[in-house]
Protein backbone atom coordinates (compact mmCIF):
# COMPACT_ATOMS: atom_id res chain seq x y z
CA UNK A 1 0.00 0.00 0.00
CA UNK A 2 1.05 3.44 -0.58
CA UNK A 3 0.68 6.83 0.86
CA UNK A 4 -0.35 10.01 -0.55
CA UNK A 5 2.23 13.48 -1.19
CA UNK A 6 0.85 14.67 1.63
CA UNK A 7 0.69 11.47 4.05
CA UNK A 8 4.26 11.12 2.94
CA UNK A 9 4.93 14.61 3.95
CA UNK A 10 3.61 13.84 7.42
CA UNK A 11 5.36 10.05 7.62
CA UNK A 12 8.87 11.58 6.60
CA UNK A 13 8.26 14.33 10.39
CA UNK A 14 6.99 11.15 11.65
CA UNK A 15 10.29 9.12 11.03
CA UNK A 16 12.24 12.07 11.94
CA UNK A 17 10.72 12.52 14.94
CA UNK A 18 10.31 8.81 15.75
CA UNK A 19 7.70 9.58 18.42
CA UNK A 20 5.54 12.96 18.51
CA UNK A 21 2.16 14.05 19.77
CA UNK A 22 -0.38 15.80 16.98
CA UNK A 23 1.45 18.91 18.11
CA UNK A 24 5.04 18.07 17.45
CA UNK A 25 4.28 17.27 13.84
CA UNK A 26 2.36 20.16 13.35
CA UNK A 27 4.98 22.14 14.46
CA UNK A 28 7.38 20.53 12.47
CA UNK A 29 5.34 21.41 9.18
CA UNK A 30 7.03 23.87 7.45
CA UNK A 31 4.56 27.90 7.17
CA UNK A 32 1.80 27.46 6.39
CA UNK A 33 0.76 24.64 8.50
CA UNK A 34 -2.10 22.72 8.20
CA UNK A 35 -5.04 22.76 10.14
CA UNK A 36 -5.27 20.17 13.27
CA UNK A 37 -7.92 18.53 11.72
CA UNK A 38 -6.08 17.91 8.53
CA UNK A 39 -3.09 16.05 10.10
CA UNK A 40 -6.04 14.17 12.63
CA UNK A 41 -7.21 12.72 9.29
CA UNK A 42 -4.37 12.31 7.48
CA UNK A 43 -3.03 10.60 10.70
CA UNK A 44 -6.22 8.14 10.74
CA UNK A 45 -5.59 7.10 7.44
CA UNK A 46 -2.38 5.88 8.13
CA UNK A 47 -3.31 4.14 11.22
CA UNK A 48 -5.92 2.22 8.76
CA UNK A 49 -3.05 1.54 6.55
CA UNK A 50 -1.08 0.04 9.18
CA UNK A 51 1.74 2.76 8.49
CA UNK A 52 1.18 4.53 12.29
CA UNK A 53 -0.04 3.61 15.18
CA UNK A 54 -0.45 5.46 18.40
CA UNK A 55 -0.17 5.03 22.38
CA UNK A 56 -2.65 6.86 24.43
CA UNK A 57 -0.68 9.27 26.95
CA UNK A 58 -3.28 11.36 28.86
CA UNK A 59 -5.71 13.04 26.89
CA UNK A 60 -2.83 12.76 24.07
CA UNK A 61 -2.01 10.34 21.63
CA UNK A 62 1.45 9.86 20.88
CA UNK A 63 2.25 8.93 17.35
CA UNK A 64 4.78 6.47 15.99
CA UNK A 65 5.47 4.54 12.78
CA UNK A 66 4.71 0.92 11.86
CA UNK A 67 6.80 0.96 8.71
CA UNK A 68 10.78 1.74 8.29
CA UNK A 69 11.77 4.81 6.51
CA UNK A 70 14.05 2.14 4.54
CA UNK A 71 11.37 -0.27 3.61
CA UNK A 72 9.33 1.88 2.33
CA UNK A 73 11.70 3.41 -0.36
CA UNK A 74 13.13 0.34 -1.00
CA UNK A 75 9.83 -1.16 -1.87
CA UNK A 76 8.96 2.56 -4.23
CA UNK A 77 13.00 2.04 -5.68
CA UNK A 78 11.75 -1.85 -6.71
CA UNK A 79 8.73 -0.48 -8.51
CA UNK A 80 10.10 1.99 -10.17
CA UNK A 81 13.03 -0.20 -11.34
CA UNK A 82 9.97 -3.09 -12.40
CA UNK A 83 7.70 -0.09 -14.48
CA UNK A 84 10.41 1.99 -15.35
CA UNK A 85 13.54 0.24 -16.16
CA UNK A 86 12.10 -3.73 -17.52
CA UNK A 87 12.86 -4.89 -14.29
CA UNK A 88 16.29 -4.01 -14.84
CA UNK A 89 18.57 -2.54 -11.64
CA UNK A 90 21.40 -2.48 -13.84
CA UNK A 91 19.21 -0.12 -16.62
CA UNK A 92 18.28 2.09 -13.58
CA UNK A 93 21.82 2.57 -12.27
CA UNK A 94 23.05 3.80 -15.82
CA UNK A 95 20.07 5.99 -16.29
CA UNK A 96 20.78 7.60 -12.60
CA UNK A 97 24.52 7.95 -12.87
CA UNK A 98 24.04 9.47 -16.39
CA UNK A 99 20.82 11.38 -15.97
CA UNK A 100 22.22 13.04 -12.48
CA UNK A 101 24.78 15.47 -12.09
CA UNK A 102 27.23 13.57 -9.96
CA UNK A 103 30.83 14.83 -9.25
CA UNK A 104 33.82 12.60 -9.95
CA UNK A 105 34.04 12.25 -5.57
CA UNK A 106 30.33 11.20 -5.53
CA UNK A 107 30.86 9.02 -8.75
CA UNK A 108 33.93 6.92 -6.78
CA UNK A 109 31.85 6.52 -3.35
CA UNK A 110 29.38 4.64 -5.40
CA UNK A 111 31.57 2.39 -7.08
CA UNK A 112 33.40 2.07 -3.69
CA UNK A 113 29.49 0.44 -2.55
CA UNK A 114 29.43 -1.04 -5.68
CA UNK A 115 32.84 -2.79 -4.88
CA UNK A 116 31.81 -3.65 -1.57
CA UNK A 117 28.90 -4.95 -2.42
CA UNK A 118 30.76 -7.15 -4.88
CA UNK A 119 33.20 -8.38 -2.37
CA UNK A 120 29.88 -9.81 -0.29
CA UNK A 121 28.64 -11.54 -2.70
Amino acid sequence: MTLSNAEEQLMQLLWKQERAFMKDLIDAYPDPKPATTTVATLLKRMQDKNFVDYKQVGRSREYFPLVKKKDYFSKHVNGLIKNFFNNSPSQFASFFTESTNLSKKELEDLKKLIDSEIKKK
